[in-house]
C-alpha cells in the first residue's frame, strides 16, 4: 500500500518488461522524500508484484488445486516429545508422509490432536519451483523476465500466498473430517440407543472397583431402585472381606430373585466377572455393560434429583443396571460425548456435534415412542414439540395429579399449547389407559379412521397392497399414506420397535485374553465403529479390533456398511499380542 502511495506502481510494472540493467537505471527516477534510495524503490516495486501474486484469483485457484491434488502432508515427532506420548498413541505419525487427497478422516483428526498436544510437527510439502515457474509464465511480459521480478514472484508465493492456502486447506480437511466423524458418532449413538431393552426383569448393577470396593444396586422390573451394597471381593481386600462379599452378593441375588447382572466394563471388570461366575449361580446370566459416562451421570443434577439420598459412587451401579434394562431411557440422561462411541468426538466442533446428536436422539425417541407415565424429563424433552419446560411440567403434573389415563389429559399440562400438543402427542404412549389406541403411534386425529379400519379387519390387511390401500383411501376420503400409517400402527400396537433389534450378549462363563487362540471363532458385541474398523467386546479385558480390510472379501468403503454398535457377531481371532494387550479379529471366517 505504501509503495503504491509512493508512486512505485509503474516501476513494479517494468519489473516484468525490462532487464536488470534497465531497471537499475530507472529506479533513481523514483527516489523522493518518501523513497530515500534506489534499493528502497526496488523493494517497494517488488512488494507490489508480490501482493499481485497473492491476490490474483487465477493464481490462487491454481495453487489451491495443486496443493489439494499434488501436495503431501508430512508429520514428524517433535524433539523430546516422545516422553509425552507414553502409550505411543501417535507412533504411526512419528514419520508419516501421505498425499493430501488420499488422507482419511481419522488420520486428519489424529494428526490434529498430536499437533495440538505438542507431539507432532506438521507441514505440507510441495513442488515449489514448479508452482513459481507457472506463476512467472502467467505474469511475465517477456520471454526472460528480470531476476527482480522472479524474486518478487517467489516472495509473493512463499510469504503471502502459500501459508494462507495451506491454512485454508488444513481447515477444510479438518471440517470435512469433523463432519464425517460427527456422522459416525451419530450412527453409533443411534444404534446404541436403539439396542433391545431387557424389560420386566430384576437386574443387579455391578460397578467394579478395587480399593473402594464394588458397588451393587438392585432395580425392579420397572427400573425402580430397591437396594444397594458395597462389597470387597478383590485384592487388596482381606480374605475375610472377600468371604463376606460372597455372602452379601448371594443374599441379594436370593432376596430379589435376580436373573440378570449388569457388570460395568471399567477397572476390575474382568476380575468381577470371575467373581460372579465363581459363585456358581444357576439361571443367572451376566452382561458386560459399557459404563462410559456413568460417573458423569452420577455427579449430574439429574442423578441428584433422582437419588438425593445416595452418594455419587452409589448412583453409578443403578445407571449401569438401567443401561441394560432400557438403554434409551438411561443413556439419554448423559452427555453423549461422554459415552465414547465415536472417533475423536472431543475434537469435533461443538456446534457440529451437538446438532448431529440432537437429530439422532430425537429420531430414536420418536421412533420408539415414550411411555408418558414413566419417562424422565431428559427423555421427554427430546420428543418433537416438547422442550425442557414442557417436559418438566408433564412430570410435575403426573406427580401431583396421578398417571395420565388418556392422551387428551396432556392438554391440561401448563405451557403445553395446542401446537406443541399436536406435534408431540403421536410420540407419547399411554400404557393400559382408557383408550387402547393411545398405546400406538397413531395420531389422535386419525382415531376415527383407525376405528373404521379395525372394523374391517385392518390387522390382516397388507400395507404394501397398493390396490387395496388406494380403494380404502377413496372410501374414507383420506391420503393413501395415512391409510398405510394407520394400518401399520394397528398391526404394531403395543410393540417396541427395539425388540427386533440386537440386545446385550448374555454370558454365563468367563474368558481371559490368554484363552484366545489364533483361528478361534467366538461371539462378541460391537462396541464402536470408526473409519478404520470396529472394536469388539469379546468378554475379555481388552476389546478386539477388526480392521476394515478384514470385514469382507469384497471392498468395503466404510465399516458402518456392515457393522453397527450393539450388534452381536461371530468373529475369528486373527492374532493375539498378550504383551501389548492387542487382539486382531476378522469377519472372514473361512480364511
Amino acid at each position: 500500500m505504501l509503495a503504491r502511495q509512493n508512486g512505485l506502481t509503474d516501476l513494479a510494472t517494468c519489473l516484468s518488461k525490462l532487464d536488470e540493467q534497465q531497471i537499475k537505471k530507472m529506479t533513481s527516477q523514483f527516489v523522493n522524500k518518501q523513497v530515500k534510495t534506489s534499493a528502497e524503490a526496488l523493494g517497494g516495486a517488488q512488494a507490489i508484484v508480490a501482493e499481485l501474486v497473492s491476490e490474483s484469483e487465477q493464481i490462487r485457484e491454481y495453487v489451491r488445486h495443486f496443493i489439494e491434488n499434488k501436495g503431501q502432508l508430512i508429520t514428524t515427532l517433535k524433539k523430546n516429545a516422545a516422553q509425552f506420548d507414553e502409550k505411543q498413541i501417535f507412533k504411526t505419525y512419528y514419520q508419516f508422509e501421505h498425499n493430501i487427497n488420499q488422507l482419511q478422516n481419522y488420520q486428519i483428526l489424529a494428526i490434529n490432536r498430536g499437533e495440538s498436544e505438542k507431539i507432532l510437527s506438521v507441514k505440507i510439502s510441495l513442488a515449489d519451483d514448479i508452482i513459481v515457474n507457472w506463476i512467472i509464465n502467467i505474469l511475465k511480459k517477456k520471454p526472460q523476465p528480470s531476476q527482480y521480478f522472479q524474486e518478487a514472484v517467489r516472495d509473493g508465493y512463499q510469504r503471502l500466498l502459500k501459508p494462507v492456502l495451506e491454512r485454508q486447506i488444513r481447515s477444510q480437511l479438518t471440517e470435512r473430517a469433523q463432519t464425517a466423524a460427527s456422522k459416525i458418532f451419530g450412527s453409533n449413538l443411534y444404534h446404541l440407543l436403539m439396542q433391545a431393552p431387557l424389560k420386566g426383569q430384576v437386574i443387579m448393577g455391578f460397578d467394579p472397583g478395587y480399593r473402594t470396593g464394588c458397588k451393587l444396586a438392585i432395580i425392579d422390573a420397572q427400573g425402580k431402585f430397591l437396594d444397594k451394597e458395597v462389597i470387597y471381593p478383590h485384592k487388596p481386600a482381606s480374605a475375610t472381606k472377600q468371604k463376606t462379599a460372597s455372602a452379601i452378593f448371594n443374599a441379594l441375588i436370593k432376596k430379589y430373585q435376580v436373573k440378570l447382572i449388569a457388570i460395568g466394563n471399567g477397572t476390575a471388570s474382568r476380575e468381577s466377572v470371575e467373581f460372579v461366575v465363581a459363585q456358581g449361580l444357576h439361571k443367572v446370566a451376566y452382561a458386560i455393560v459399557n459404563e462410559a459416562g456413568a460417573s458423569v451421570y452420577s455427579a449430574s443434577d439429574i442423578a441428584r434429583s433422582e437419588f438425593p439420598q445416595l452418594h455419587v459412587e452409589e448412583r453409578s451401579a443403578i445407571s449401569i443396571a438401567r443401561r441394560l434394562q432400557d438403554p434409551l431411557a438411561e443413556l439419554i440422561k448423559i452427555d453423549p460425548k461422554a459415552i465414547g462411541v465415536g472417533q475423536y468426538q472431543h475434537d469435533i466442533n461443538g456446534k457440529i456435534l451437538d446438532q448431529e446428536v440432537d437429530t439422532v436422539i430425537e429420531r430414536a425417541v420418536n421412533e420408539v415412542g415414550i411411555n408418558v407415565n414413566t419417562a424422565s424429563e431428559p427423555l421427554l424433552q427430546h420428543v418433537s414439540g416438547l422442550n425442557k419446560t414442557t417436559a418438566h411440567n408433564i412430570v410435575s403434573f403426573r406427580n401431583t395429579q396421578g398417571p395420565f389415563t388418556k392422551r387428551s389429559d396432556l392438554k391440561s399440562v401448563p405451557r403445553l399449547g395446542p401446537k406443541a400438543y399436536q406435534q408431540a402427542i403421536g410420540f407419547l404412549r399411554i400404557i393400559e389407559g382408557q383408550e387402547p389406541l393411545d398405546n400406538t403411534d397413531i395420531h389422535p386425529e386419525s382415531y376415527k379412521l383407525a376405528t373404521q379400519l379395525l372394523a374391517i379387519g385392518a390387522t390382516e390387511i397388507d400395507p404394501t397392497d397398493d390396490i387395496k390401500i388406494n380403494k380404502l383411501a377413496m372410501q374414507y376420503q383420506v391420503n393413501p399414506l395415512t391409510v398405510v400409517d394407520v394400518i401399520k400402527g394397528l398391526q404394531q400396537a403395543g410393540r417396541d420397535i427395539r425388540d427386533t433389534l440386537p440386545g446385550a450378549l448374555l454370558r454365563n462363563d468367563v474368558l481371559k485374553i490368554n484363552d484366545l487362540k489364533q483361528g478361534m471363532q467366538l461371539e462378541g458385541t460391537v462396541r464402536n465403529v470408526t473409519d478404520f474398523g470396529a472394536f469388539i467386546d469379546l468378554g475379555v479385558k481388552q476389546d478386539g479390533l477388526i480392521h476394515i480390510s478384514e470385514l469382507s472379501e469384497k471392498r468395503v468403503k466404510h465399516p458402518s456398511e456392515i457393522l453397527n454398535v450393539g450388534q452381536i457377531i461371530t468373529v475369528r481371532v486373527k492374532n493375539v499380542d498378550i504383551d501389548r494387550q492387542r487382539i486382531e479379529l476378522s469377519l472372514k471366517l473361512g480364511v
